[in-house]
């Protein structure tokens, strides 16, 4: 942001029947398909999910409407202030409030309580709808939100943590200076995020960390030093944060009798995300929320729009890198929010993903060539200190970047940053009474026409003051009235907000444009009849019966050393049964990446259907390419055996996902896919190993709990692996005819199914 498994079975069994079926399994009949469940938890999925496994926001909420509250919109530095009775409660349905940090003993904190502390302690005297609410034990922002949380009961608040401000405390916290995970400050880190939303009445937390990429000088550059040391195990940090925080979370959920949310701040980026792995982390999250914005602004000399809904196969920066031209890419343009989204469906509903609005612009001035300034380019002569750029774009300043940062020295940095209610102004020929609130001399006067451009093909607006050669990246109500349906027509989520006090109303009274809720109202009026999100995986059948076949993607290249991407793909079988040579398995991978993927060891990988081919000007058309592949008919592969292969493709993709595993003639789902409605069995014999809707202890590959115990053989001497047992750092355990051992604390966790970066090694057979 800008500035698996069931229940138990034992636990099923002893829960109240209702009607023939336990209180666990109704529980898990809400659970979101896709969503990891803590082993040996009861989550109580059903109070914030229906049957279908959709979120309940209240009867004329059909899709998603998240709003970023700001914390440092007091009003007391002169500013307008952004306060908690200014939201617009009954249009939205989640508020994330930005941020908290990560301070040095790696416990989530707003800042020492006080006064002057705008979370906890600040108060606004004589301001109506900011009067304190008198029961709660603190003030400031928090107090007021939970106040008007009273009257909208339906409106979930989550707690962001990061931001770009915010991120560096998640480098130490996630990941050691070494790379390994930092197992200690992640649980002490998760434990305080539990305390803090039970302590302050939130739904739940938000983490933006920004970001756990391999990239090279990615995130803020104030953190590059921690950052970039670690970068070879940001990404394995980061899933095992994700995942303590998922247990923990429905661990007190489940003790609360209420479930707590965990979203992210997902980058939109096919560079930052090209060094995400296939962004595994998916499964541990109610949905995401993708930052589909800052695709472009003056950190290059590239001028475009900066969150473009799709590609128009003109974007100046890809064509300058060749993105176009080089066949593998296959003509595909990945800075726009239709890519993005396509990254995520690859491996999630369409209903846990939501895409990003931004409320604010971004603009250049000596803008040169372009149409109106479109694709044209804007060098700097310097960089803003601080910045950690060398070569950057010439920022709009003065009044076309009135909600400017400061850099190192406490000078404006140049970037054409403003909310939209000034950049409607601009766009009006008013100059509106506030500028001096914002620095600027009381006499101020504009210089030319600031004239609204549009981009059908782009989906985007934006404002062009020729005789300055401004160019301005803005939003309005055609934009977002085009975004909001192809939320609708493409069964998403919904949408988010960067951020509420960026939206506008007209003021008939001062002939001005002031902060209000004109998009905002859009959005809910586009929503509030559309029928449920896309609450499924996959847009094909899958088999109802699943087998514990697990799939790992590891062993990325680092940086600009992976392209292309060449990840090692490793399959193991922790059935009961061999999978004989021929075993065929399919899976679909996003439309995010062409379809040229391809492994290099003799599996044959062929792409049996595509639901896009070509460039993606106007939009990617469908979801997935369906891939085959077969061991090859030499190779079984006996239980608890792993195979690898190396495997190539050429823009980054999520998680693929919809496995199937056609053993004889017979076809499987893999459990670890977390499907609804699924039955874990084995395939020689097909005696169920799960329960209905099983999907799986760690990393979801079992059933609801599976046995609890381990089946070794041979002359394994290790003590055999319990689901029951807990298991400190280092200890060795035998499983399915292997030693495994803990490289941390774990419980509930099957060693074979946890993967490559997972809590248990691989020690080989026994």
């Amino acid at each position: 942001m800008f500035a698996a498994g069931a229940v138990a079975i034992g636990a099923m069994l002893a829960g109240t029947l209702t009607s023939g079926v336990s209180q666990a399994a109704s529980q898990e009949n809400c659970r979101p398909e896709g969503l990891y469940s803590t082993p040996g938890v009861d989550v109580p999925y059903c109070s914030v999910y229906d049957t279908e496994g959709r979120e309940k926001m209240g009867a004329d909420h059909q899709r998603r409407i998240i709003g970023y509250f700001a914390n440092w919109r007091t009003g007391k530095d002169g500013r307008p202030a952004f306060l908690a009775h200014q939201i617009p409660w009954d249009k939205i349905t989640h508020i994330n409030y930005a941020f908290a940090a990560i301070d040095a003993n790696n416990k989530i904190s707003v800042g020492a309580d006080g006064p002057e502390n705008s979370s906890t302690g600040m108060t606004w005297p004589g301001v109506a709808g900011a009067e304190m609410d008198p029961s709660l034990p603190y003030k400031g922002h928090f107090n007021l939100l939970n106040k008007y949380k009273k009257l909208h009961p339906n409106v979930k608040t989550l707690i962001s943590v990061g931001g770009w401000t915010d991120t560096g405390g998640f480098y130490k916290t996630a990941t050691n200076a070494d790379g390994s995970v930092n197992e200690a400050g992640i649980n002490t880190f998760a434990d305080s995020a539990v305390d803090f939303i039970k302590k302050y009445g939130f739904n739940g937390v938000d983490i933006d960390y920004e970001y756990p990429t391999s990239m090279k000088d990615a995130g803020n550059p104030s953190d590059w030093p921690e950052a970039n040391a670690r970068r070879a195990g940001l990404m394995k940090g980061y899933a095992v944060l994700m995942k303590v925080l998922r247990e923990k979370l429905d661990r007190a959920g489940a003790a609360d009798g209420k479930h707590y949310m965990l979203t992210v701040a997902a980058p939109s980026s096919g560079y930052l995300l090209r060094g995400m792995e296939t962004f595994q982390v998916q499964k541990y999250l109610d949905y995401l929320n993708i930052m589909s914005y800052d695709l472009h602004g003056t950190w290059n000399e590239h001028v475009g729009p900066q969150a473009a809904l799709y590609d128009d196969g003109k974007d100046s920066e890809l064509a300058g890198a060749n993105i176009y031209g080089t066949a593998q890419y296959g003509g595909i343009g990945y800075l726009n929010t239709d890519w993005a989204y396509h990254y995520f469906r690859g491996s999630m509903p369409a209903g846990r993903i939501n895409i990003g609005l931004p409320y604010y612009t971004r603009g250049w001035k000596n803008v040169q060539g372009g149409t109106d300034g479109l694709w044209g380019k804007s060098a700097a002569t310097s960089c803003p200190p601080g910045s950690g750029l060398t070569k950057c774009g010439d920022g709009a300043v003065g009044v076309d970047n009135v909600w400017h940062d400061k850099d190192t020295n406490g000078k404006e940095s140049p970037a054409g940053f403003n909310p939209m209610w000034h950049a409607k102004n601009l766009e009006k020929g008013i100059v509106p009474d506030y500028l001096s609130k914002f620095g600027l001399p009381a006499d101020t006067k504009l210089t030319g026409q600031y004239v609204r451009k549009y981009d059908s093909t782009l989906v985007a607006p934006w404002l062009w003051n020729a005789e300055k050669k401004v160019f301005i990246s803005t939003e309005d109500e055609q934009s977002v009235g085009a975004k909001a349906d192809y939320v609708v027509d493409k069964g998403l989520g919904g949408t988010m907000i960067w951020e509420l006090a960026g939206d506008y109303d007209w003021n008939a009274t001062k002939g001005q444009y002031e902060p209000g809720s004109t998009l905002t109202n859009l959005l809910y009026n586009k929503f509030k009849a559309a029928s449920g999100y896309g609450a499924k995986k996959s847009n094909i059948a899958m088999p109802t019966e699943a087998v514990k076949v697990d799939v790992d993607f590891g062993g990325f290249k680092l940086g600009d050393q992976n392209y292309p991407i060449t990840p090692k793909v490793k399959i193991t079988n922790n059935t009961t049964a061999t999978l004989p040579g021929g075993t065929e398995f399919q899976f679909d991978y996003a439309t995010s990446a062409p379809n040229n993927a391809k492994d290099q060891s003799g599996f044959n990988t062929s792409i049996v259907r595509s639901d896009h081919t070509g460039p993606n000007v106007g939009g990617l058309k469908g979801d997935f390419h369906r891939v085959a592949m077969k061991l090859p008919a030499w190779q079984s592969l006996a239980p608890g055996a792993s195979v690898e292969l190396d495997f190539t493709y050429y823009l980054p993709v999520s998680t693929p996902s919809n496995w199937t595993v056609k053993i004889g003639d017979k076809t499987y789902g893999i459990a670890s896919d977390l499907n609804r409605g699924t039955t874990v069995v084995e395939p020689s014999t097909g005696t169920t190993t799960g329960g209905t809707g099983g999907t799986g202890g760690t990393g979801g590959t079992g059933g609801t709990g599976g046995t609890g115990g381990s089946t070794t053989g041979g002359t394994c001497t290790a003590p055999a692996w319990s689901a029951a047992s807990e298991y400190g750092t280092g200890t060795t355990v035998s499983h399915q005819g292997k030693q495994w051992k803990s490289k941390w604390w774990t419980k509930g966790d099957e060693p074979g199914t946890t993967g490559q970066w997972g809590v248990w090694q691989d020690l080989g057979a026994c």
